[in-house]
């Protein structure tokens, strides 16, 4: 083990010293690059997307870039992760489901051998590699970030579980190290941003002729809803409205940002939502105020962040990339985790999550949440900057595109070609697209994409999207008149239901797909 509190006072010395300042050396033709990822952010969460939640720092890197309205995640945290990395369909890479070894080829629960992850591809063109944050594809050691191609690590194996202080079960860690200890005023978000800060302006100082590639994974505001009291005084008090109006709200600046189509309805409260009279109001406002703080807060280290980057003289030449992992989350902590009755929602001594209600206003508009392929919990925003290849800042782009296109884009931007980096006896091919460049992107040909996780399914090709919740009949919805997935049409456009059903199956036979059931028993006997 290794203390904190050097680790700590490393990084912030580097910080504070600004012993990387303005540089005039020329930047190398490589772009850096930094991939910023929230965990568990819903859609409408950032206030450039719709939100009340005040995210400037966030809205300046879409005011200077691009900003994607339909893009979307795997719905859920470790196959998510896994696509980004890989490139790939996650059950291709090894993590069909989550991070548990279930001995079976499309769920081993880390990122297989026979995948290449962004770091290891990078490798070639001279890339140092740094992770901060929530890795979670792969929990044991011989799968971690430095196993896996980086050069430097520092954040949690599996999901740090608190933003106070470190958890028996959970793990800190540093390269290949666990921490012992975290030192007082110690917060996870405020931790990671300034790690991030310290391992850019160490390379910029050591290796300034190579490029970078930095991924930044934020467990906010993934549960426990824990903040700083001095965010969350920031969001008391804005939702005594109660869900609904809140719901509203953002649905009409949606509407007014050209984010959503005034054919795409504000779909109905899910059915599990209580009416605003029935619930303890004051806790409710709490909750979300909360909630907003994280983000918050957040976004206010991406300001910190993107500051250094302008400080060191790097802007022009580097790529940020802002998305979240899945929709917004209704899950309810269990109650093993450790918490103390009657401790304050957002306290240290708290483990709370948003809940149903407010993850339902997360994901407006649309329905279902994290783990569900509805639109609500795979639809993410996706910020990019880059100046080098977006002259028309602040566009938004409305060309579905899916997380496994972020690997053939960096390498692209590398100037690598996959088959160079990829050995063809070991490694299998990417499934994603680049994204550059912007005009081209997804135009030449009708794109089918697809998705499945925990038994839930969909496939979309071209407007049309085929999906269903576990053992649930299917639903067929055409996107471009209905995105909220209100009009079902499986029974007046059967044919069009059995197109895509028949590449839905293909495509999960292919890729070892099971059936949830299926995958649950052997995951019992691998237990």
């Amino acid at each position: 083990m290794i203390n904190i509190f050097r680790i700590t006072i490393f990084f912030s010395l580097l910080i504070l010293s600004g012993c990387v300042s303005e540089t005039t050396t020329e930047a190398p033709d490589k772009p850096n690059i930094i991939v910023i990822l929230a965990d568990d952010m819903g859609y409408s969460d950032i206030s450039c997307y719709g939100s009340e939640i005040q995210t400037p720092n966030i809205d300046q890197l879409a005011g200077d870039g691009v900003k994607f309205t339909q893009f979307y995640n795997t719905g859920r945290c470790c196959p998510s992760r896994t696509s980004l990395l890989t490139g790939m369909y996650s059950h291709r890479a090894g993590v069909g489901h989550m991070a548990a070894d279930y001995e079976l080829p499309a769920y081993r629960g880390f990122i297989t051998d026979s995948a290449l992850t962004i770091a290891e591809a990078l490798k070639p063109a001279g890339y140092k590699s740094y992770m901060i944050g929530k890795w979670h594809v792969g929990t044991e050691k011989p799968h971690w970030p430095l196993q896996r191609g980086f050069d430097k690590f520092y954040g949690s194996n599996t999901s740090q579980g608190h933003y106070f202080r470190i958890l028996e079960n959970r793990k800190l860690i540093y390269d290949n190290q666990e921490l012992e200890s975290v030192p007082d005023g110690w917060y996870a978000t405020n931790a990671f941003t300034d790690s991030a800060i310290a391992f850019i302006q160490r390379h910029r100082q050591e290796q300034k002729d190579q490029p970078f590639f930095l991924y930044l994974a934020y467990t906010a505001p993934h549960w426990p809803i824990h903040a700083l009291e001095e965010d969350i005084a920031l969001y008391e008090g804005k939702y005594l409205g109660g869900y609904d109006s809140v719901r509203e709200a953002r649905y009409q600046r949606m509407l007014e940002m050209g984010l959503v189509k005034d054919a795409w309805s504000l779909s109905a409260p899910h059915e599990k939502v209580p009416s605003w009279p029935e619930v303890d109001q004051q806790e409710e406002d709490r909750r979300m105020a909360v909630y907003a703080a994280m983000i918050h807060r957040m976004d206010a280290g991406i300001g910190k962040l993107t500051a250094s980057v302008n400080k060191l003289g790097i802007e022009e030449n580097t790529i940020i990339l802002f998305l979240s992992d899945n929709g917004g989350c209704a899950e309810v902590p269990g109650k093993n985790y450790p918490r103390i009755e009657g401790a304050a929602i957002g306290s240290p001594d708290s483990y709370e999550g948003v809940q149903l209600p407010w993850a339902n206003v997360n994901n407006t508009p649309y329905r279902y949440f994290k783990q569900y392929v509805h639109e609500g919990g795979i639809s993410t925003p996706l910020i990019i900057k880059y100046p080098r290849e977006i002259t028309q800042p602040g566009i938004v782009n409305h060309i579905p595109g899916h997380i496994t296109d972020l690997m053939p884009t960096f390498l692209q931007l590398a100037g690598l070609q996959y088959d160079q980096v990829a050995d063809p006896a070991k490694h299998k091919t990417l499934d994603g697209m680049s994204i550059f460049p912007l005009e081209q992107f997804g135009k030449e040909e009708e794109r089918v994409l697809f998705w499945e996780h925990q038994g839930h399914q969909a496939v979309r090709k071209g407007n049309y999207k085929l999906v269903r919740l576990n053992r649930q009949p299917w639903e067929l919805y055409d996107l471009d008149t209905d995105r909220s997935e209100l009009n079902d049409l499986s029974e007046s456009q059967p044919e069009k239901k059995e197109e895509l059903l028949n590449l839905y199956l293909e495509w999960s036979g292919k890729n070892q797909v099971l059936p949830f059931d299926s995958v649950m028993v052997w995951r019992q006997k691998a237990s």
